[in-house]
């Protein structure tokens, strides 16, 4: 925000000590009573009674009410940041009259709505919304207390993050894809965070006017400020973005299938992102920011090491026995694949066989940075230099020895990535060369994308004929099963610490469009993520 203090939060950690008259009080009466044993009452222990709990979140909210920042905050267990907050509610965010009601709480945690007005410069709204609290019990004091975070004050707020009305920092925005359709946060949920930050980023470059808004001021100056309240309108500034509406309106669909899922889809030819689409409990942009295991994706990026290094060849052999040994570690095949001592590495690769990369990896002239080296120079990934036009990671392929030499070649171990990775990589493997992604034009800012060596002609025919056998007789088949014309595909399935189910991958491409998608929902990568990857693919972009 141009206008209003920028409030931060700021935590701290205090004990409190009673006064010294008190305490002298006290001996002064047990010394006549005579009662040596006498002492201060014990503290309390344990979770708050129900009781506790609905007379500490009472007295909190009575003091939200009445504005009395100080008196509120001594309702939690951190009154510093509490107060800060409380008072930036009031005094930045001029929010007055304020009426909060409690609901049907459970346990300790006690949901509320609150209600109130935002005025401005002689402006005024409602503004509304819900939220909820935990009581705890202070470990000193024995108090029943608020537990103090950001999100008691609002749902939308994080650490550092404040609360300000005023005039917008920026611009709005009119966000419209590659052919002129407007984008917008009601139609397309997805893109919600995604165009906070691009109002962030060039609502100055698009050419508006700022408006008088209440808004979450973010702590992060990569993340978007998120409107909550506009007081006046601002003129939006059209931004053109590379997205496709159709293929957006696709991949939204597609990831409410299915939990945390994400998907991204690009153009081959050029870099440019069509979709991006995540379905989450929380708006992080895992499609371009995420960092997993990418399972047997990552096969795509070993069979081009395996090629470009003479190591052997589409047709060439890949022997696919039930287990491998690599320094002790024992690598073990899908349950249910029966063994083919006389595999070529397409076979293996449509089957996504996992002991025949691992038995090649020990092949000359491969050492512990042959496949660092395939995915920076060949793939542009891992060097930390994209420049999509919002937050995104370039993925991570370190060199490693040991069994994670081995993991790594099928994409366990040390190696990460996201979707928008994936996708990318796809897209370098059909057509041979690297675009870097983008998803606003590099020319309205400046931005020198990365660059890449790519790949031969020859390796990149092998891999997209792989692929376009998996797509059609291997571990894609199923997926990629109502798509005709010029398809390809690979799976992938990555264990991850913790989950109790492993992570589903699905890359693949179409024509001119290439896809990738992750979901955390378990099983292998055909049966969630090759799902929304085939229905973003059916769209054509």
């Amino acid at each position: 925000m141009r206008k209003g203090a920028k409030a931060a939060i700021v935590g701290s950690v205090f004990a409190v000590m009673v006064g010294g008259a008190g305490y002298g009080a006290y001996n002064v009466v047990t010394a006549i009573s005579g009662d040596g044993a006498g002492g201060p009452a014990p503290v309390k222990t344990g979770p708050p009674s129900s009781e506790e709990v609905k007379e500490t979140s009472e007295k909190f909210f009575a003091a939200w009410e009445k504005g009395s920042a100080a008196a509120a905050a001594e309702e939690t267990n951190n009154s510093a940041a509490a107060e800060q907050l409380l008072t930036g509610f009031r005094e930045d965010a001029h929010i007055t009259k304020v009426k909060i009601t409690a609901g049907r709480g459970s346990g300790a945690t006690v949901p509320y709505k609150v209600a109130a007005k935002v005025t401005y410069d002689g402006r005024s709204k409602s503004f509304g919304y819900y939220s909820r609290l935990t009581v705890v019990r202070g470990e000193t004091t024995g108090k029943a207390l608020v537990d103090w975070e950001p999100t008691v004050v609002h749902p939308d707020l994080g650490d550092g993050d404040t609360l300000v009305t005023g005039e917008a920092a920026s611009p709005p925005i009119e966000a419209v894809d590659r052919k002129g359709a407007v984008l917008t946060k009601d139609k397309y949920p997805s893109l919600g965070p995604i165009l906070d930050v691009l109002r962030t980023k060039y609502g100055d470059k698009a050419g508006g006017t700022p408006g008088i808004e209440l808004a979450v001021h973010r702590a992060d100056e990569n993340a978007g400020d998120k409107t909550l309240v506009t007081l006046a309108k601002g003129e939006p500034g059209k931004l053109h973005t590379t997205l496709s509406a159709s293929a957006q309106g696709a991949a939204e669909r597609a990831v409410e299938k299915y939990d945390e899922s994400s998907v991204v889809a690009v153009k081959p030819s050029t870099g440019e992102v069509l979709a991006v689409a995540n379905h989450r409990k929380d708006e992080f942009n895992a499609a371009f920011e995420g960092t997993l295991a990418p399972g047997s994706t990552m096969k795509i990026i070993t069979s081009a090491m395996l090629i470009d290094n003479g190591v052997t060849s589409m047709n060439g052999p890949a022997p696919c026995p039930d287990t491998a040994v690599w320094q002790s570690q024992k690598f073990h095949n899908l349950e249910g694949m029966k063994a083919n001592e006389s595999a070529t590495l397409a076979n293996s690769f449509m089957r996504s066989c996992n002991t025949a990369f691992i038995k090649l990896i020990d092949e000359k002239p491969l050492t512990d940075e042959s496949l660092t080296t395939e995915a920076q120079d060949r793939f542009g990934l891992g060097r930390n230099n994209w420049k999509t036009g919002i937050t995104s990671f370039d993925g991570s392929v370190p060199a490693s020895g040991g069994p994670d030499r081995a993991a790594n070649a099928i994409g366990q171990g040390q190696v990460q990535m996201s979707p928008l990775n994936m996708a990318s990589v796809t897209a370098t493997a059909i057509t041979g060369a690297f675009h870097q992604p983008y998803l606003v034009s590099p020319k309205l800012d400046d931005r020198e994308l990365a660059t890449a060596r790519g790949l031969s002609g020859s390796t990149a025919a092998q891999l997209k004929q792989m692929m376009k056998l998996t797509a059609t007789q291997g571990t894609g088949a199923q997926a990629m099963a109502g798509l005709s014309g010029d398809i390809g595909a690979k799976t992938g399935s990555a264990e991850v610490d913790g989950q109790s189910k492993s992570n589903s991958w699905f890359t693949g491409f179409r024509g001119d469009i290439a896809a990738a998608a992750m979901t955390q929902e378990g099983g292998h990568g055909g049966d969630a993520a090759g799902p929304i990857v085939a229905a973003v693919l059916q769209t054509g972009g």
